[in-house]
Parts: structure tokens; C-alpha cells; sequence
């Protein structure tokens, strides 16, 4: 089925990184009861579990409060699920092509439409912080953000992804009494509209083009013949170029 053909385009890997790009600049300004800013915190971002997060932040000494409050605010993102998206499809025969010589050029055929799920994690100590970080995500989708990806740079393939804001929920617990610590999760749940192209195929450049011609169905009787050359002979589809044609019998 496959024809050992390996290739891999890195799609799902740069989507990723185009999403958390996204969100690794955010900050969070705390004050004091004058208004004055007394501390400011730039939100950390990494590629993790919820699960696996909040293992790393139970994992912190109970009785250290500033350790904690240093620790939250920050986010972490993962992948939830794929989901092909048919709405999306386009013809298979649809072909790409980027000359690569004087006599051969790369092509690949259409790509399959996926959605791709992710799930954005923010977690906090207190609700101002956590109000902060949404108030500087939520107005950036109406309801999507498209970022443009390069999906195959030998090809030039470039889409604009759009990533879109389904969702926000937000959980408030306490562990042990109130004096215990507590955690407020953020959860941002997003759609990416992805496309997954197949391998890349080296073809030659037509140049010449022939034509038979035949006067009945059972392609006894030719009555003419059609012969066109590019001019010049060596010409690539970048460049300006006519047609000679030659044609009769």
C-alpha cells in the first residue's frame, strides 16, 4: 500500500510549536492595595499533562508559601485528540510542484484535513491571577487566530492555521483545610485545522506536448496530428515563454 515509501513533514511537530509560541510571553502584574505593582511574573509554559503538572506542583513543601507563590502562576498545553475533518477535503488529484532543476521538479498530491484538539492549561494560587492570563488569551479569538505554517519549505507549502477557542472551564480546589494549598485550573480547550500531505514525488518538466487526432471511434482513420514545444526549448514554468506548434500529417 505504501510503496516503502518513508517520508515524515513534520506537521503535527511545527503546529505545536506555532501554538505555543502563542503563549509563552504572558505576564502577570501583582498589587498592592494602592494599586501600585509590587511584583511581576512572566508565566511559564511547557509541553505536559495536566496530571503531570499538578504531580510537580503537590510535589513543592507545604509549608514554603513564597516558594509557592513564585511556582504559580504557569500553563502547560498537550494534545488531546485527532479528528479528520471531511467538511475540508479537496480533490486527491490536486497536485503541488516546485521546479528543483532544469529537468525535474518535486510534487506532492492533496492533503488530508485534520482537526487537531489541545488543551491549555493554566494553573494559580489566587483567582486575580488567573483572571490576569484569561483576560490576555480570550480577546485574541473571535473565535479563532490564524498563524501561518510552512508545511513542506522544499515545496514552498505554506497554510494559514487556524486555531480556534471552543471552551474555558475553571476548577477551584482546596487540599486538606483552608489553611492547606490551593490550586485554580484554567482549562483552554482549542481546535486546529490541520492539513497532512503524503510523500513528495520527483516528475520531469513537459516541454512537448502530441496530439493524434482520429475521425472514428475505433481509432483506425488519423486525420491529424498536433506537435507543440515550449519556446525557448528549455524553458521552466517560472519563466516567459511561447508555443510552436506543428501540426498536420
Amino acid at each position: 500500500m505504501f510503496d516503502g515509501k518513508t517520508f515524515y513533514h513534520q506537521t503535527t511537530r511545527r503546529a505545536i510549536i506555532a501554538f505555543g509560541v502563542m503563549f509563552n510571553n504572558l505576564e502577570v502584574r501583582r498589587r498592592d492595595a494602592a494599586g501600585n505593582v509590587i511584583q511581576s511574573l512572566r508565566v511559564p509554559l511547557a509541553y505536559a499533562a495536566k496530571n503531570k503538572m499538578l504531580a510537580r506542583i503537590q510535589a513543592l513543601p507545604n509549608a514554603d508559601e513564597a516558594r509557592k507563590q513564585v511556582i504559580l502562576p504557569r500553563m502547560s498545553f498537550e494534545v488531546i485528540s485527532f479528528e479528520y475533518d471531511g467538511a475540508r477535503k479537496i480533490n486527491n488529484m490536486n497536485s503541488y510542484a516546485n521546479v528543483t532543476s532544469q529537468t525535474s521538479a518535486n510534487r506532492v498530491y492533496g492533503p488530508t484535513p485534520y482537526n487537531l484538539t489541545v488543551n491549555l492549561y493554566a494553573y494559580a494560587k489566587n483567582q486575580d491571577d488567573g483572571l490576569q492570563i484569561f483576560e490576555q488569551i480570550v480577546p485574541a479569538f473571535n473565535p479563532d487566530f490564524n498563524v501561518t505554517v510552512n508545511y513542506i519549505p522544499e515545496l514552498g507549502i505554506k497554510h494559514d492555521l487556524p486555531i480556534i477557542l471552543n471552551s474555558v472551564t475553571f476548577q477551584d480546589d482546596f487540599e486538606g483545610d483552608l489553611e492547606g494549598r490551593r490550586t485554580i485550573i484554567w482549562t483552554y480547550t482549542f481546535t486546529l485545522k490541520l492539513y497532512y500531505y503524503g510523500p513528495t514525488e520527483s516528475q520531469g518538466i513537459i516541454r512537448k506536448a502530441i496530439a493524434n487526432v482520429f475521425n472514428d471511434p475505433n481509432l483506425d482513420q488519423q486525420i491529424d496530428k498536433y506537435d507543440v514545444t515550449t519556446d525557448p526549448t528549455d524553458a521552466l514554468p517560472s519563466d516567459t515563454f511561447d508555443y510552436v506548434q506543428d501540426n498536420g500529417l
